[in-house]
């Protein structure tokens, strides 16, 4: 309801869909709200493409929300499109996916169990105040071998590194109050008092510019992955 005045109408719609190859289930998303400008549609599924370049969260645009979707879908072998009259006039967003399931003995895909990764389970700790994103990122990372603790903010990443060993950090760069780099900070600082093992940092992030990546390393950290993240590339990292 945030793009939607409020009392304004969200339908829903799922089955079949007659207009697709056979095999394939359309999902339906249409409101009468705010709509989309014609010149923002081609980018709609890009992170950040209206969002304010900011890192303490003060998001004004879609954020990642869209292009988490176009992933998520594109991982079931599907696709998802948006459309839109303009400004005023609502939008409509169909996801499509494919009802025919993979037989088991299908190649695995992104968030399959590696057997040369669980040889080598590390204690990760991710932190980043999407709840719904940093579940997923934990989820497929416990799904390759690894130990994973969440924390949605930096004082409960804080608490957490307090309380258990962590080998790598993933941290995203938005926190509300506290962002990234400086939570790295004060992690490094606080496992040099503790005198624990070197920890390695991940920072995770909407912004890719050279300047970004330049504070990135500058910060300490060993990568520095831009959202939405790719899961081949994140699982070779760690």
């Amino acid at each position: 309801m945030r793009y939607s005045r409020p009392g304004a109408a969200i339908s829903l719609h799922a089955g079949a869909d007659a207009g697709a190859v056979d095999g394939e289930l359309a999902i339906e998303v249409a409101d009468n709200g705010m709509g989309i400008p014609a010149e923002l549609l081609p980018r709609i599924f890009e992170p950040f493409v209206q969002g304010e370049r900011t890192l303490h969260g003060a998001v004004g645009g879609l954020g990642v929300g869209l292009a988490l979707v176009k992933n998520l879908a594109a991982m079931h072998g599907g696709r998802v499109t948006a459309r839109s009259d303009g400004p005023g006039q609502g939008s409509t967003f169909t996801v499509r996916l494919p009802l025919d399931l993979a037989p088991a003995s299908a190649a695995p895909g992104p968030f399959a169990t590696s057997p040369a990764v669980t040889r080598h389970s590390r204690s990760i700790l991710v932190v980043d105040d999407n709840v719904d994103a940093a579940d997923m990122l934990a989820d497929m990372l416990r799904a390759h071998g690894h130990q994973v603790a969440i924390a949605y903010s930096p004082e409960k990443a804080l608490e957490t590194f307090a309380r258990q060993p962590i080998d790598l950090a993933i941290l995203d760069s938005g926190l509300p109050g506290m962002n990234g780099y400086e939570l790295a900070c004060a992690l490094r600082q606080g496992a040099g008092k503790a005198g624990v093992r070197e920890v390695r940092y991940i920072a995770l992030t909407g912004f890719g510019q050279a300047l970004d990546r330049q504070r990135s390393a500058a910060a300490g950290f060993v990568a520095h992955l831009v959202k939405p993240v790719d899961p081949g590339q994140l699982i070779a990292l760690v």
